[in-house]
């Protein structure tokens, strides 16, 4: 996967691609997902949970508050100058950790990621005070990971000592660009020297892995912006990089609206940089794992993308995820005992669905046996770009093949484009493909039922 195909092959492709396609960090996603007019199936899910008392979980807490609505952002995120609003919005957490860990009985958690928003937003006391409040309803595994984001410009001397005390060993800074014109064109100035500084104290605090936000496609990002940038965090030398393209979607996030489209780079644009971001960082030894990240060879996660054992949740990227996923706070997403949940997104009605005695889920989705064959096809995909063809054999009974006939024949047209390669044992992705990773695995999407045609000129990544 090492060969880099010249940039005329890619927008060649890519004017022969699907305009959009699906991130996949759920498959069905999100949108195909129902609405929830009770929790009846959470409750139900959860019990499916209590009765396998050996599975361990993963947590993720959802931090909404911010300093700043950025600009570019796609999170559910707010902006609250009341002083109360954290530790309100953390009584609704604690009711919500203890009414599920009541049905879903007190677990053993392998992984725990909080997310937001702007975890680091929290004082101290904050902080201390919700990692008092999950130990009191699940029990940490020694070696768990459990990791952190947090955004530069909110970071105070002492608060990473004060996270690795709390048990975190991983974390990931939001950097998205460090040119100031960017920045002001996304409403987020920070200083190259934040960025650094609490880089350095993460370094300090001796965790497992530090990891750095970047996001291409920008307003007023030029290659020669871009360029500076990914020099400057190659020298700062990160353990992990992500490199997300930013998604222009004004109509759903309206503090989009400020930014001009017209002073976005095009699709050709958008390409040309991340096929230039790919080069630059795999000159500088990191390995590009699955979609959008990257990192040191001797980083865990590459080690498990050599070995065809990356996973990926909505937490990301991992080598070891765990069979349940227990979700909290205003607009989480959970995956427990086969089913997907997602919480209730605006903080009041979050609050009053637990005031009420309900848990605050407000769609979901059940899979069936389709769904989960589907799900295990793209999930290996997604991560170790390849399927081979017995992979579901040992759960479902059946090759991928015997699954998926009418898939497996359209794949022809992925491989008479470049994006794949065939042979008697599956199929794998080509180095053309990775660049149009999302595309491939529409082929696999009973939902979308989408096949490779003409359309509008974008990349998938």
């Amino acid at each position: 996967m090492s060969t880099t195909p010249p940039l005329s092959e890619l927008v060649a492709l890519a004017a022969r691609l699907p305009a959009a396609a699906p991130r996949y960090t759920s498959y069905p996603s999100v949108p195909f997902w129902r609405p929830e007019p009770d929790d009846a199936g959470y409750r139900a899910a959860l019990a499916g949970l209590a009765a396998r008392p050996a599975d361990p979980v993963a947590l993720y807490v959802h931090l909404p508050f911010c300093l700043t609505r950025c600009a570019y952002c796609g999170c559910h995120a707010v902006v609250n100058r009341a002083s109360a609003a954290p530790d309100r919005y953390l009584d609704h957490v604690a009711i919500e950790l203890e009414r599920v860990a009541s049905l879903g009985g007190r677990r053993r958690v392998a992984q725990m990621h909080w997310g937001g928003g702007t975890p680091n937003y929290l004082s101290d006391e904050q902080l201390r005070r919700l990692s008092r409040l999950i130990r009191g309803a699940f029990d940490l595994a020694p070696d768990a990971e459990v990791s952190i984001e947090m955004d530069p410009r909110a970071a105070h001397p002492g608060q990473p000592g004060l996270l690795r005390e709390l048990g975190f060993n991983r974390v990931s800074l939001g950097v998205q660009d460090l040119d100031p014109a960017v920045q002001d064109a996304i409403g987020r100035r920070q200083s190259e020297e934040q960025t650094v500084r609490l880089l350095d104290e993460c370094r300090a605090a001796r965790f497992a892995s530090v990891n750095v936000d970047l996001v291409y496609g920008l307003p007023r990002q030029t290659p020669e912006t871009l360029s500076r940038t990914i020099d400057r965090v190659i020298d700062l030398a990160p353990d992990r990089l992500a490199l997300f393209g930013y998604a222009h979607v004004p109509n759903l996030r309206p503090n989009q609206r400020s930014i001009d489209a017209a002073t976005l780079p095009g699709p050709r644009e958008r390409l040309a940089a991340f096929r230039d971001l790919v080069q630059r960082l795999a000159g500088a030894g990191y390995e590009w794992i699955g979609l959008d990240h990257f990192a040191r060879p001797d980083d865990p996660l590459a080690a498990a993308a050599r070995e065809g054992r990356l996973q990926r949740t909505f937490m990301g990227y991992t080598e070891r995820a765990a069979p349940h996923l227990l979700a909290f706070g205003a607009s989480s997403i959970g995956w427990v005992d086969g089913r997907f949940v997602q919480n209730e997104s605006a903080l009041k009605p979050y609050g009053e669905r637990l005031a009420a005695g309900a848990l605050p889920v407000v769609r979901g989705l059940k899979l069936d046996r389709d769904d989960l064959l589907r799900g295990a096809v793209l999930e290996h995909l997604m991560c170790n770009l390849a399927v081979p063809w017995d992979l579901i054999r040992e759960r479902f009974g059946l090759t991928v093949p015997e699954a998926l006939p009418d898939e497996v024949a359209r794949l022809d047209a992925l491989e008479d484009l470049g994006l794949i390669e065939l042979d008697p044992h599956g199929m794998r992705v080509a180095p053309a493909g990775r660049y149009f990773l999302r595309h491939v695995a529409m082929t696999f999407d009973r939902y979308l039922r989408s096949e490779i045609r003409p359309g509008t000129f974008s990349t998938a990544v």
